[in-house]
């Protein structure tokens, strides 16, 4: 088969090295290429393939940010190419079993969750995929891969098919890359497309857009609650996820022996130790009747609301960032019950807020130093606040003023420390 590998970066090389280490051969092309990365592919044995035309491949394995509307990829597509992702690759070459987990929110907690279930079962579970590492580097030393999926890489899945597929929620992000909100979804439940009967559906049973596209499904269903906070939603969910292996695996091993009863009331005390991924909705620090909340990896609609939802009233807000073009009104249910002060930050904060200014107090912070800001919205908080909570959830991404959510979440933490707050 003549291969092409398109697009390098942390997936395409995890293509590469898979393709090595299963014998395949392959080319590879990228539109902005890197020496360093060129020189790890060569490294590996593959030979650079500088200008890809039309018809020179049977088979182009696409990296995530290129979009399958790309000219010079549609142009390779449509002269016979079969286009595909890693996940579609893995799927194909790789007889480890696998649980995909998808959603416009969640999808990284529920992952790391439901890998820390299978281990108290006593599998040998990985995780990987749009989370780091990726799946090709795990799932040939795994029992079984826990793969969380974007819909940029559900969009190029063709025969997919994980044993539990896990829906978490299908809201609004995107649309700049897929066009629609229906394209966007139609991307999502590609997850689903190829269960069967022997398979598990893990899905958000309060969500009605999952619960009409899943009706008539074959797999056998799995549904989970939201819990009190996101945390909570995304154990209820990795739980599911959990048993519905167990299951599987009971069925098809019936000799095996589980370490731990594989029931809710078994894997009951591993919750508690479960891993808190980094930048997501955690009460980090009070300060007399404040509480601090960070979730600085919320930039979704679905994501800011189930966190104002869940944080103690009255909520100062901490909003702002790169505004994504989320519909903002959608939030004033929610902003009008439980905010008490919006603190907008960064380049687009001021203009994320105007929606809600006729309902509640916004409080705009100018200064363009990241920490600076961030400073000044936690002494503004504390100023008129002396119970409820200080939420961030900027819903805008954060690089107009840090390297990324993580650094956005570390300075907000290290501001609410050095201003009183304690730990806990």
């Amino acid at each position: 088969m003549r291969r092409l590998v398109y697009g390098l970066g942390r997936s395409g090389l995890g293509v590469l090295r898979y393709l090595q280490q299963h014998g395949l051969a392959a080319h590879f092309f990228d539109d902005a290429l890197k020496a360093k990365e060129q020189a790890q592919a060569e490294a590996l044995g593959f030979t650079l393939e500088p200008d890809p035309q039309p018809g020179a491949y049977d088979q182009v394995i696409a990296a995530p940010g290129v979009p399958l509307t790309h000219p010079r990829l549609r142009a390779l597509q449509d002269s016979g190419a079969e286009v595909i992702g890693e996940a579609e690759l893995v799927w194909r070459h790789s007889p480890t079993p696998l649980i995909g987990i998808t959603g416009t929110a969640g999808k990284t907690s529920t992952t790391l969750f439901t890998g820390h279930f299978l281990r108290a079962l006593g599998l040998n579970a990985f995780e990987g995929g749009n989370i780091d590492p990726p799946l090709t580097k795990v799932v040939d030393q795994a029992e079984v891969a826990v793969a969380e999926l974007s819909s940029f890489q559900l969009e190029r899945t063709q025969q997919f098919r994980p044993r539990v597929a896990v829906l978490l929620l299908l809201g609004v992000d995107h649309l700049d890359r897929h066009g629609s909100l229906e394209a966007y979804h139609a991307a999502k439940l590609k997850l689903i497309h190829n269960l069967t009967p022997e398979d598990a559906l893990v899905y958000n049973a309060t969500d009605p857009r999952i619960l009409q596209a899943i009706q008539g499904n074959p797999a056998q269903p799995y549904p989970f609650t939201p819990g009190p906070n996101p945390r909570e939603t995304n154990l209820n969910a990795a739980l599911q996820a959990a048993l519905a292996y167990a299951a599987i695996v009971s069925r098809e091993q019936p000799q095996r022996l589980w370490p731990v009863e594989p029931s809710p009331q078994g894997l009951a005390p591993f919750r508690a130790t479960a891993p808190w991924p980094p930048a997501r909705f955690e009460v980090f620090a009070r300060k007399g009747g404040l509480a601090f909340i960070d979730d600085s990896i919320a930039t979704r609609l679905e994501a800011v609301q189930a966190a104002l939802e869940a944080a103690p009233a009255p909520v100062a807000w901490v909003l702002g960032g790169v505004d994504k073009g989320a519909p903002l009104e959608a939030l004033a249910e929610v902003v009008a019950r439980k905010v008490g002060l919006i603190l907008a930050i960064g380049r687009d904060g001021p203009r994320m807020a105007a929606p809600f200014r006729h309902l509640v107090e916004v409080v705009e912070i100018a200064e363009p130093d990241g920490r600076a800001a961030l400073q000044q919205a936690v002494a503004e908080a504390c100023r008129r606040l002396t119970q409820g909570s200080v939420l961030l959830a900027p819903l805008g991404t954060s690089f107009d003023q840090f390297k990324d959510y993580k650094e956005r979440s570390r300075v907000f933490r290290e501001v609410v420390l050095e201003a009183g707050g304690t730990r806990g």
